[in-house]
């Protein structure tokens, strides 16, 4: 098994398109929550690749964010005779139990967007694909920084930072991201006065804006581990009053709600993260697994820094 950092997901789809299929492969997929814009635009990726593929069938479930349901999804699916199985999962420190399921069953498995933990001790016929969340909470926090010199404020700023789902390896590391900008040169006139968790929800991230708000304390910035949450933010204040322009809101995930928001001049800027690419890439080595070929172990789709300047040419994307 090669485990090259990267591969040529291009390369990898279109083999794996123009690959025969004697009999159907059956590819089983469970995410974590369908109730969810980024992850419903990663499943359609999937959905629509395999809609292109014929002899590949795929079924998808819907953790409903309970770890336990996922795992017994895991094993039906296994017990059904899948060829590969596809993971989004609900909480990425409790994903052991997962690879060891499929791993003594044979099963090919691929975990997708949310990295498992131990992902650097994988059995060989188990992947990873997503994007490389070192540069996604790096790149939007030293946007936010730039802005905030920009309007004068760099002899000293306060933001609010709200975080994804604890439990998340995407949420931890956007915020250590976002402290480890703060803590360097540049950017350390920035403090943070509010940092807590709204589980990626943005009626959470309204409800707990509000209450920031509240407090009657000025700040210059909300740093947001996703879209959702920074849309959540954006209408709390929006609500209180609050001159957006004043402002400077960040984001992740460059989801359309969050572009509509930032064309009209709530949000300052977001970084995209391809979705659609992430879902066509699990399926990818999913099935190139169950077809007993290797693949890098761990997939990285790059992350892209989005801002007003360059928003146009997101719009068709996620």
């Amino acid at each position: 098994m090669k485990k090259s950092l990267k591969k040529s997901l291009l390369a990898g789809v279109l083999a794996t398109m123009m690959a025969g299929s004697a009999m159907a492969e059956e590819i089983g997929v469970t995410m974590a929550k369908f109730d969810d814009n980024f992850l419903t635009v990663l499943r359609n990726g999937m959905v629509k690749m395999a809609d292109e593929m014929p002899g590949v069938d795929l079924q998808v479930v819907d953790a409903q964010n309970d770890v336990a349901k996922q795992l017994d999804q895991i094993n039906n699916f296994i017990a059904s005779g899948v060829d590969a199985i596809i993971v989004n999962p609900v909480d990425t420190s409790a994903t052991e139990a997962m690879t060891a399921a499929a791993a003594n069953a044979g099963v090919p498995l691929v975990y997708v967007n949310r990295e498992p933990i131990n992902v650097d001790r994988l059995p060989d016929n188990q992947a990873f694909v997503a994007s490389n969340e070192i540069e996604s909470g790096t790149l939007e926090t030293f946007e936010i920084c730039k802005l905030l010199r920009a309007q004068g404020k760099g002899g000293g700023a306060k933001a609010y930072l709200l975080m994804g789902e604890l439990s998340n390896q995407a949420a931890v590391q956007r915020t250590k991201d976002a402290e480890d900008i703060i803590g360097t040169d540049m950017c350390s006139f920035i403090k943070v006065i509010g940092k807590q968790t709204a589980n990626w929800s943005r009626d959470e991230a309204q409800n707990l804006m509000t209450n920031w708000l509240s407090t009657g304390e000025e700040f210059d910035a909300v740093i947001a581990n996703n879209d959702e949450m920074a849309i959540g933010a954006i209408q709390a204040m929006k609500a209180a009053g609050l001159d957006m322009k004043e402002i400077i809101v960040g984001g992740v995930d460059a989801t359309q709600d969050a572009l509509a928001a930032m064309a009209a001049g709530d949000l300052d800027v977001t970084v995209f993260q391809n979705a659609a690419g992430q879902g066509a890439g699990s399926l990818n080595a999913a099935l190139q697994l169950a077809r007993g070929k290797d693949v890098d172990q761990k997939v990285y789709i790059p992350f892209e820094l989005v801002t007003p300047a360059n928003m146009s040419n997101y719009m068709s994307k996620n």
